[in-house]
C-alpha cells in the first residue's frame, strides 16, 4: 500500500539507474516508495538524446529522482508516435513526447493523458543558412524545402505560409526522413527544412561549419505545445502517487538544469554514442530553455499548463488536419499532477 507523499521520508540511499540509450525532472515534493526506498520507473523519450533531454541526465546525476523515490531507467525513443503507443501499450512508465502526437494518438483510441506540456512554444521552424539569402518567410518563394510528411512541422506549415501571404504551392516541398532532410540541406540539394529548430539547427551548424538562422512559426503567430511528460490511463489510475512524484521530480530537474546549463548539458557526457558532441548539447539545452513558457505561464514552473494554451492548441492542430475528432483538453491532459 503507497502512503501519502505528504507522509512519506525523503527516499533514502536507492541506487540510480540509467539505461546508456536515452533521458529524465521537478517539484516540490519529496517521497519515497512504499517500502521507504526508491521505486523502478521507465521513461522513453521521444528521439535519441539530444540537448532537451539534459534535465533528465542532470537529475539522475543530482539526485532529484532519488529524492522523490524514484530509480530511473531511461529509454531512447524512434519518434514521439512510437513512445505514445509503448506508453499507451504499457512497455514504459512514462514518455516523453510531442504533444500533436499525443492527440492525434488518442483521437485513434491510444489511452495515454498529458501530465503535463513541458515545452509550450513549438520549436517548429523553416531552417536555412545565414547565406542562404532566405531572411524572411515571403523569401520561401520558389523554394525547395525538405519536410516529413504527417508530423507536426509538415502539417501546419500551410498555416505557416498563410500568415506570410504565401500559398503552399508557392514552396517546392520535398519529403524525407529526419537523417535524410539534414544531409540534402548540407548536400544543397534543398534550400532549408523544416523541423525542430532546437534540436536540428545546432546539429547542422556543427557539421556543415556553416551558421544557422531560422523562420519560427511562433514568432508568426503559429503556437502549439510540443514535447511533455505522458502516461497510460491505466497507468495513472495504479499509480497516481508515483505518477505526482515522477511529474514533480522533471519539473524540478528542469529547475536545476535551467540554473546550470552547462553541468546540465556536462552530466550527458558519455552517457549514450547518440548524444552529440558538447558544444551542440549545450546549445541545443539554451535554446531548449527559450521554450519552456507562455505568456500565460512565465515565472511558473516548469510543465504548468494554461487551459487557454491548451485550447489553442487543440484549435491550430484541429484547423491544420492534424486531429479528426478533437475533443475538449480533458481528453488529452490531467491536470491532477501538475506540479505544485
Amino acid at each position: 500500500m503507497k502512503l501519502s507523499r505528504r507522509t512519506m521520508l525523503a527516499a533514502g540511499a536507492a541506487s540510480i539507474a540509467v539505461a546508456l540509450s536515452a533521458c529524465g525532472g521537478n517539484g516540490n515534493a519529496t517521497s519515497a516508495g512504499a517500502d521507504g526506498g526508491s521505486e523502478d520507473v521507465t521513461l522513453m523519450l521521444n528521439w535519441y538524446p539530444y540537448g532537451e533531454h539534459a534535465p533528465f541526465y542532470y537529475g539522475v546525476e543530482e539526485g532529484i529522482f532519488e529524492k522523490h523515490g524514484i530509480d530511473l531507467t531511461i529509454k531512447a525513443g524512434q519518434g514521439s508516435t512510437k513512445t505514445v503507443q509503448a506508453a499507451g501499450q504499457g512497455q514504459v512508465d512514462f514518455g516523453w513526447a510531442d504533444t500533436p502526437a499525443v492527440l492525434a494518438n488518442v483521437d485513434k483510441g491510444v489511452a495515454v493523458k498529458s501530465l503535463g506540456v513541458f515545452l509550450q512554444t513549438t520549436p517548429s521552424a523553416v531552417q536555412v543558412f545565414v547565406d542562404s539569402g532566405i531572411s524572411s518567410t515571403e523569401d520561401l518563394k520558389g523554394k525547395t524545402i525538405a519536410v516529413s510528411a504527417g508530423d507536426a512541422p509538415t502539417t501546419t506549415f500551410p498555416a505557416f505560409l498563410e500568415a506570410a501571404g504565401l500559398a503552399e504551392s508557392d514552396v517546392k516541398q520535398q519529403n524525407l526522413d529526419a537523417a535524410g532532410k539534414m544531409a540534402a540541406m548540407m548536400s544543397g540539394k534543398v534550400d532549408g527544412l523544416i523541423g525542430f529548430a532546437h534540436d536540428q539547427g545546432p546539429t547542422i551548424a556543427s557539421k556543415s561549419g556553416k551558421e544557422m538562422t531560422y523562420l519560427r512559426y511562433a514568432d508568426a503567430g503559429i503556437n502549439f505545445y510540443s514535447n511533455g511528460l505522458i502516461a497510460s490511463n491505466d497507468y495513472l489510475a495504479e499509480n497516481p502517487d508515483l505518477a505526482e512524484r515522477m511529474m514533480a521530480a522533471v519539473s524540478e530537474s528542469f529547475e536545476s538544469a535551467i540554473a546550470d546549463p552547462e553541468a546540465a548539458a556536462k552530466s550527458m557526457e558519455g552517457k549514450d554514442p547518440q548524444i552529440p558532441a558538447q558544444d551542440v548539447v549545450l546549445t541545443q539545452w539554451n535554446e531548449t530553455i527559450k521554450l519552456l513558457h507562455t505568456d500565460a505561464t512565465e515565472g511558473k514552473k516548469p510543465g504548468v499548463n494554461d487551459p487557454a494554451d491548451w485550447e489553442a492548441t487543440i484549435k491550430t492542430l484541429s484547423e491544420a488536419g492534424l486531429l479528426k475528432s478533437a475533443g475538449d483538453a480533458d481528453k488529452y491532459f490531467d491536470s491532477a499532477y501538475q506540479p505544485k
